[in-house]
């Protein structure tokens, strides 16, 4: 029997998840995720208290945020991290790996296969080949490279062009960009060029994606206060 802990903020997966395991002997115990949000530390502290051999991980839990943030202190307290998510992004995936699970798995995942990835852990066994960790690692470094490279650019971009690339995140044509600025169409439409120039994009909306591809935090306008 393995001690396992459930966090996952869908309630009917979580359940499904649960009965398949207690049928099959181990003993499981659900982490709460409710609607109110609570810190990633708290999270943390009532799976430490679980004691669990293995943990089944969503990335995504709601309010609570990015599911990621437990990978590692959950690892460094000898705890089998199996993440369990609905995420297709493999980048995501192979960060997953970096900070210590032993496996990702697609909520599309047969139980039987769950559930023998959890007796192969119980056993000690491997539950990922070498080279398909391998190559979800060099996913995740090459989209690490690639965002610290946008950061690069947008930290390129002048104050004025900086809040020029907030008013297009927040939805605003060139010509209301104009009118709160007090300028000329003109003038917006060439610190927009400039702003897809440094960015290496080629429209408006490329520019805003590759800004929240990097999270960038744009400045606070007037407009927006």
């Amino acid at each position: 029997m393995t001690r396992v802990a459930i966090v996952e903020d869908h309630q009917l997966f979580a359940e499904a998840l649960d009965v398949a395991m207690t049928l099959e002997g181990h003993d499981v115990h659900r982490v709460p995720i409710t609607d109110h949000a609570v810190s990633t530390g708290h999270l943390l502290t009532q799976v430490l208290r679980m004691r669990p051999r293995v943990v089944l991980l969503d990335l995504d839990l709601g309010s609570t945020g990015n599911g990621t943030r437990l990978v590692e202190p959950l690892t460094q307290a000898g705890i089998a991290v199996v993440v369990v998510t609905a995420s297709i992004d493999r980048a995501r995936w192979g960060e997953c790996l970096r900070y210590g699970a032993r496996t990702v798995l697609p909520k599309s995942t047969p139980l039987n296969t769950i559930l023998a990835t959890i007796r192969l852990i119980g056993e000690g066994r491997p539950v990922l080949s070498r080279e398909e960790r391998d190559r979800l690692l060099a996913v995740y470094h090459h989209e690490k490279v690639k965002i610290q490279d946008l950061r690069d650019r947008l930290e390129q971009l002048t104050l004025r062009e900086r809040e020029v690339l907030a008013h297009l995140m927040a939805g605003r044509p060139v010509r209301d960009i104009a009118k709160l600025s007090f300028v000329s169409e003109a003038t917006v439409r060439t610190q927009v060029k400039s702003i897809l120039a440094k960015l290496d994009v080629t429209s408006q909306l490329a520019a805003v994606g590759a800004a929240h591809q990097a999270s960038w935090s744009p400045p606070v306008l007037a407009e927006d206060r």
